[in-house]
């Protein structure tokens, strides 16, 4: 198997090439070619998360992707939550928020909590 680490930008753009005729020719499954595949690309991955890393979105970044995506608006927001005002400062990141919020967007959006709840990231305010 033809592969190599990749440390330089060089050997990034070569790794690129050579997974990029797998897109139009995928191999299959269990082949020699098909691990060829997979290593490439698990070192292209790995290369990009150490040299570009995308953080996680705070939980208001996340509730805004997911009312942009659905097409809700901060009135819907406002109608779960039982709140404009409240609506309002969350997504204006001047409250977090609360437990009980988390578990009303949860439950009536299936967004995932651990998203609202974002790892040590609660919003944007400071």
């Amino acid at each position: 198997m033809d592969i190599r680490p990749i440390r330089t930008d060089a050997d990034y753009e070569w790794a690129l090439a050579e997974v990029e005729h797998y897109f139009e020719h995928e191999p299959e499954p269990g082949t020699p070619e098909a691990d060829r595949f997979d290593v490439l690309s698990d070192l292209i991955e790995a290369y990009e998360n150490r040299h570009w890393p995308i953080d996680a979105p705070t939980p208001v970044e996340a509730l805004r992707t997911f009312m942009d995506a659905r097409g809700f608006t901060q009135g819907d927001l406002a109608v779960l939550l039982g709140s404009k005002s409240r609506a309002s400062e969350i997504l204006g990141s001047q409250r977090q928020l609360s437990l009980e919020m988390i578990r009303q967007i949860t439950s009536s959006w299936h967004i995932p909590a651990d998203v609202l709840i974002g790892a040590g990231k609660h919003s944007d305010a400071a």
